[in-house]
């Protein structure tokens, strides 16, 4: 199977969550499944710029990238958390290999919207780097930054980083492992399946914002250029993907239609 693991920045600013997450996917991989994991690191980025002394600015949540913060960007995103996990991966026996966006021009990016700077929004992608990879047995580790072919750098959400790795990679299942149990309703009790609409829904009545909201917009997107099923689940659960993978209920199942 094709499946593409959207890890976030906290999971894996911990060594020891980092660490347990690389043997887990290292044990999918040896399984035989062509896994592809895309991360962020936000968490580790606003720590390297207050250590540095440059605020953090955000807009609709996402960071307002400076010529002075996409230095930092290539430094934490491609550099230190990208390095780190391939480093964990490796140690779990795993293939790893570290990539961003810009490598072989993966994934393609245009600027968002000039108040963000060099924020840019995926706008194709390119799977063959992926696909080689793969097949001979490796695993890409990719990065939320992306390029274009102009030689411009940019700052990428990476869950629409993921969305788009997963949509030119043909993957059959998009995991995203959060720091949250899934997607929550109106009566805070998790909600185990959602259609596309049911998420519209959710986020048109307010009961799904910020980061959540982001989530279920990027779950909608990938279901709407190809992607069969996206789950939210939790990164603490223990061998959370395996689980998926089995056919075991965790976190949000968001599919395009009801389930069969």
């Amino acid at each position: 199977m094709k499946l593409l693991v959207k890890l976030g920045g906290t999971l894996l600013d911990v060594e020891e969550s980092r660490q347990r997450i690389a043997r887990e996917l290292a044990a999918v991989a040896a399984g035989g499944h062509q896994l592809v994991v895309v991360h962020g690191g936000g968490t580790q980025m606003t720590r390297y710029l207050t250590e540095r002394g440059i605020e953090s600015r955000f807009i609709d949540g996402l960071r307002v990238t400076t010529p002075e913060t996409i230095d930092a960007v290539l430094k934490v995103f491609a550099g230190s958390v990208n390095k780190q996990l391939v480093a964990s991966l490796i140690q779990a026996g795993a293939r790893a290999v570290g990539l961003s966006g810009i490598d072989g021009a993966l994934v393609e990016a245009e600027p968002l919207r000039e108040e963000f700077g060099a924020v840019g929004k995926p706008v194709r992608s390119d799977p063959d780097l992926l696909n080689l990879l793969t097949v001979a047995g490796y695993m890409p580790v990719v990065a939320c930054v992306a390029g274009d072919r102009h030689g411009r750098i940019y700052n990428v959400n990476a869950d629409q980083m993921a969305v788009a790795c997963a949509a030119g990679f043909s993957a059959e299942v998009l995991v995203f492992l959060t720091d949250v149990d899934g997607v929550l309703g109106p009566d805070k009790n998790r909600i185990p399946h959602l259609t596309s609409s049911g998420a519209e829904q959710l986020i048109r009545d307010g009961h799904a914002s910020g980061g959540m909201q982001a989530k279920l917009n990027s779950s909608v997107e990938a279901l709407r250029m190809g992607i069969k099923q996206v789950i939210i689940a939790p990164g603490s659960a223990q061998n959370g993907v395996k689980t998926i993978l089995n056919g075991a209920l965790l976190g949000t199942r968001v599919t395009l239609f009801e389930a069969q």
